[in-house]
């Protein structure tokens, strides 16, 4: 039985690393690793007491580089793991395993230890990326490796554990298995990341009030006098913090346990499925049965996805009859000389596709609010993001409808690639204008035009990071990772990369920070570009 689960979580590790997404998901490790001990000028700051900061010696690089592993890789990496079950759905692997004595509990078990093996593996290269940081530094070149690593060991793995375990959760729930809960879950994690720092939690929390209460101790015993409160998090630093020397943390007998104790409930998490997961049976659930017919239906070849019956609209004309109402308004006649118009028709239908009344009543509520804002830096401020994050689930189909609905083979056989390319990345254009049509008509009327050329950046830039994400992971869910917490530090007010010009009046790159973003939406173009005319070049 060991043997069988090992081999299970493991077969389905290798197939995960072997992904151009995986690839993606280690760079972001290492730049979270250079992110989280910062050089002493730079002006941003995770983890400080008050307006001090450690040195930077292996026990409190490990402890700061293993709680922002812990905070972010919960993070960023739930969006990446959680697609277990679906890939095994998807491929029909999931109908042979239901048809062998593999347990339900066992199948679960498995998942749960290939999606803790690859977060792990996160933490390993974050592990390494301490011990490099640390040497870079060079404000302490003494290394202690018990407390360089044990920090990943007590507080980012039960963190990452948990994650794992949730993924799993979330994926064997209709509603959570799309990307609700990727927006759900960035809400929980937010929640867990601030509360979880709190004194008196149970099991001490997230695990760092521990942390906070010996830097404290440490820092009476110097004699440093602290001016505010354990801050952990992203912040922009407005002045250089002073320092202290941390000696390091000794966990306690009981903090240990809190710590095992959450392994053991992530794993609970990660079997509590097995109550009502129907193990691929066909006749357990309208959604399963609807999802296995389309997987059969695209292995066989027959089924035609949304791409597909575009191209057979625009060559035997639209019905007047069928499809939605904006499929209708924005078929175009398959006249001569409108390739272009009509390929970003049918890009924007395909990208539109299967959106609910519920998101255009949304929609249109942010823009009434955009135009009738009291104040023009509420607009750019507030509303400016509340409009750029609610089409996020739309953005995230950019570059991978091709792959994910079976024809990019297909596809990739048709003439004028770029073209296609181009159109699809109009059609997410178009969708990031219209939802910020509110503020841009407000800047335009307050003839604001440093906040135009904010939001012009902004809108090339979502659909081109959009783009590049899906096209070189060939799955939504990396850019769904990658932009809430790019989305999160404008909207709360860190201007690391201001790609909306939403904090120009704070921001001392204001003027640059447009074509600055101008120039990165065009490199990621290229990227997309480049690509995809490589990936062509290997089929032919």
């Amino acid at each position: 039985m060991l043997k069988t689960l090992t081999g299970l979580a493991m077969a389905d590790f290798r197939d995960r690393v072997r992904r151009p997404a995986y690839l993606a998901v280690l760079a972001a490790a290492v730049a979270l690793g250079y992110v989280a001990v910062p050089d002493a000028d730079t002006p941003w700051m995770i983890m400080q007491v008050g307006d001090h900061r450690g040195i930077y010696n292996s026990a409190y690089v490990g402890m700061v580089t293993a709680l922002a592993a812990g905070l972010w890789i919960t993070l960023g990496g739930f969006s990446i793991v959680r697609n277990s079950i679906e890939r095994d759905r998807s491929t029909r692997v999931g109908q042979l395993l239901a048809a062998t004595p593999l347990r339900t509990p066992a199948y679960l078990a498995g998942k749960f230890l290939s999606n803790l093996l690859v977060l792990a593996s996160m933490l390993g290269v974050l592990a390494v990326t301490a011990l490099v940081m640390q040497l870079a530094r060079g404000e302490s070149r003494e290394i202690d490796p018990v407390a360089l690593w044990q920090p990943f060991v007590l507080i980012a793995l039960p963190l990452v554990a948990l994650t794992a375990a949730l993924a799993l959760l979330f994926e064997s729930l209709p509603v959570l298995r799309t990307g609700v809960g990727t927006v759900l879950w960035f809400g929980v994690w937010l929640v867990v990341a601030v509360a979880g720092q709190g004194p008196g939690l149970p099991l001490d929390g997230i695990g760092v009030n521990s942390v906070a209460r010996s830097m404290a101790a440490d820092m009476a015993a110097q004699h440093v006098h602290v001016t505010g409160s354990f801050s952990l998090g992203l912040t922009y630093l407005d002045k250089p913090l002073g320092l202290f020397t941390w000696h390091g943390f000794t966990p306690t007998a009981g903090y240990v346990l809190g710590r095992v104790a959450l392994l053991l409930i992530a794993a609970l998490l990660a079997l509590l499925p097995a109550l009502w997961f129907g193990r691929f049976d066909p006749a357990r659930g309208r959604g399963h049965r609807a999802a296995d017919e389309q997987a059969q239906a695209r292995a066989a070849g027959t089924a035609q996805p949304a791409a597909v019956q575009l191209v057979f609209l625009d060559e035997a004309g639209p019905d007047p009859a069928s499809g939605p109402i904006l499929g209708r308004v924005l078929r175009t006649r398959p006249e001569r000389g409108a390739v272009s118009l009509r390929l970003w028709a049918g890009e924007v239908r395909v990208l539109l596709q299967g959106v609910r009344w519920w998101w255009w009543l949304g929609a249109a509520l942010l823009v009434v609010c955009g135009l009738t804002a009291p104040a023009l830096h509420g607009v750019t401020r507030v509303m400016l993001p509340l409009a750029w994050i609610w089409p996020v689930l739309i953005w995230s189909r950019l570059g991978t409808q091709r792959h994910e609905h079976g024809v990019e083979g297909m596809l990739g056989a048709c003439p004028a690639v770029r073209r296609r390319v181009l159109a699809e990345w109009a059609a997410g254009l178009t969708v990031t204008a219209a939802a910020g049509i509110g503020p841009l008509v407000r800047v335009i009327a307050a003839g604001d035009w440093l906040a135009l050329a904010g939001w012009t950046g902004g809108a090339l830039f979502i659909p081109s990071l959009a783009m590049a994400l899906g096209t070189l992971s060939r799955t939504h869910r990396l850019f769904q990772a990658v932009y809430v917490p790019l989305w999160y530090s404008v909207a709360n007010g860190l201007p690391l990369f201001d790609f909306m010009g939403a904090l120009r009046d704070s921001s001392e790159l204001a003027t640059v920070q447009p074509p600055m973003t101008v120039l990165a939406a065009a490199a990621l173009m290229a990227v997309v570009l480049a690509t995809t005319a490589l990936r062509r070049f290997g089929r032919d």
